[in-house]
């Protein structure tokens, strides 16, 4: 026993967090310091659901979680304290009696019944002031509690088997912990279950009684002290990611400031507007996530990711470059003056619409380069406006930049540009919302410097115009 002991003295102490995004799945081990001293990705083919509908495959990812903090329990060198998790929203896995899953991991771009969801909005509406209080504009399954509803309307005999209702995050966490519980930031974004205004459950979950599937809601901060085979480990109630994200930065950065985190989405979070949305604010599509205690953050989505790949994808077949050509092209001063001396839009978006787009994709470049930069230019235009929706840029002057798009130095420099009264930093694309997870479940206080010892803190200023 005592060498058992003196054996786990000096192994190191650490936090693991899984980090499940749409495409990447990440394992990562924090020090003390929330410091990664070890990780690992994994990525899954996905499977159809019953309507032939792509969709996450549940099964792979909850067998590598297992096999993966398995092995790192068992390790020689680490001795996991804790375990938390972020993942992406919009997401339910839907458990009966005995805990089994009785329905896939619903993808949230799959469309629903049209009928259903004007049924809904005619019985809770109106629309704009649904959409004000809840901070969730109507997105189909991407507002999870539409899920609900439409389970419930389509597939009622599933529906009554429901014993609870588990965002991935909370899921996740049964998994190690075996109880089933809600927690603030799952069920605050853009799920069209919370109204914002009453600080509970909007009135439509209490008549359809999709309450009675939802577990108690405990604070993201909550833990669950476990013998987990054999070893004492605390369990995190996990969060959603771009709360995780978010979490650092208010942790230890006492000025105003507003937070892009970059991916598949594009999110602004202004987290210091803790009023409802306006009207007016909801009809420009802005949309509430939640702080872990519970506050309103202002922010607005651009599916900035997806349309990029789309586009690049289209624009390396027609100029026959290789794949990941596009990662190696600089800002070009005199390409992008080139373009804006006479600029006119050119591309027609896949994933959005825009005031501004014409009917059809037409530019008359030869060459990648240009191309390019002419995408790039507008969808920087784009992420501007949506910045500009949440934040009065004269008011917040602070601007944080994580995720994907930090290594893009098209959208870096030109975003500087842009907002040329913000400074702008950017900070390490891999850990955002992981280690907000591992944050979330520590006691540590977080100073100043924390950002740039932990996040590879970097400052940018706008390009000189000539």
């Amino acid at each position: 026993m005592q060498q058992v002991f003196k054996k786990n003295l000096m192994k190191q102490k650490v936090t693991a967090v899984f980090d499940i995004g749409k495409t990447n799945k990440k394992f990562f081990l924090f020090d003390k310091k929330f410091k990664e001293v070890y990780k690992e990705y994994a990525s899954f083919d996905e499977i159809e659901d019953e309507d032939g509908y792509p969709t996450e495959d549940i099964n792979a990812l909850q067998n590598w979680i297992k096999k993966v903090f398995h092995k790192n329990l068992k390790s020689d060198k680490f001795n996991v304290e804790a375990i938390n998790f972020s993942t992406y929203g919009a997401s339910f896995v839907h458990l009966d009696e005995n805990g089994e899953i009785l329905t896939p991991l619903y993808n949230y771009t799959k469309e629903i019944d049209q009928d259903i969801v004007d049924e809904f909005y005619k019985k809770y509406g109106p629309e704009l002031e649904f959409t004000r209080t809840t901070g969730s504009p109507k997105s189909g399954l991407l507002n999870s509690g539409m899920q609900l509803y439409w389970i419930k309307k389509t597939k009622p005999k599933i529906f009554k088997k429901i014993k609870y209702s588990l965002h991935l995050p909370q899921y996740l966490s049964y998994i190690f912990s075996g109880i089933p519980i809600s927690e603030y930031t799952s069920i605050g974004c853009h799920t069209s279950l919370w109204n914002y205004e009453t600080k509970d459950y909007h009135n439509w979950v209490y008549e359809e009684r999709i309450n009675t599937i939802l577990p108690p809601i405990v604070s993201t901060e909550t833990s669950i002290n476990m013998n987990y085979n054999g070893t004492r480990i605390k369990v995190g109630a996990g969060i959603h990611d771009s709360s995780s994200a978010l979490l650092p930065y208010v942790r230890s950065v006492k000025k105003p400031f507003v937070l892009v985190s970059t991916g598949t989405w594009s999110i602004a979070l202004n987290p210091f507007s803790d009023v409802p949305l306006t009207t007016e604010e909801t009809e420009a599509g802005c949309i509430n996530y939640m702080r872990i205690n519970g506050k309103p953050v202002k922010s607005s989505r651009l599916f900035l990711g997806n349309e990029y790949k789309l586009q690049v994808a289209k624009l390396t077949k027609k100029f026959n470059v290789d794949k990941d050509y596009h990662k190696t092209v600089e800002f070009d001063y005199d390409a992008y003056f080139e373009i804006i001396k006479d600029f006119h839009y050119c591309f027609k978006w896949k994933s959005f619409s825009d005031k501004n787009m014409p009917t059809k994709t037409s530019y008359s470049y030869n060459t990648f380069e240009h191309a390019y930069h002419q995408l790039m230019i507008e969808l920087v235009q784009l992420q501007v406006e949506s910045i500009k929706r949440i934040a009065n840029t004269y008011d917040i002057d602070r601007l944080y930049v994580d995720g994907g798009f930090t290594d893009n130095d098209l959208y870096i420099k030109l975003l500087s540009h842009y907002l040329r009264g913000m400074k702008l930093r950017t900070t390490k694309a891999s850990l955002g919302s992981a280690l907000g997870a591992a944050i979330a479940i520590s006691d540590a206080k977080l100073n100043s410097k924390f950002l740039k010892k932990n996040y590879a803190l970097k400052k940018h200023v706008p390009f000189i115009i000539k």
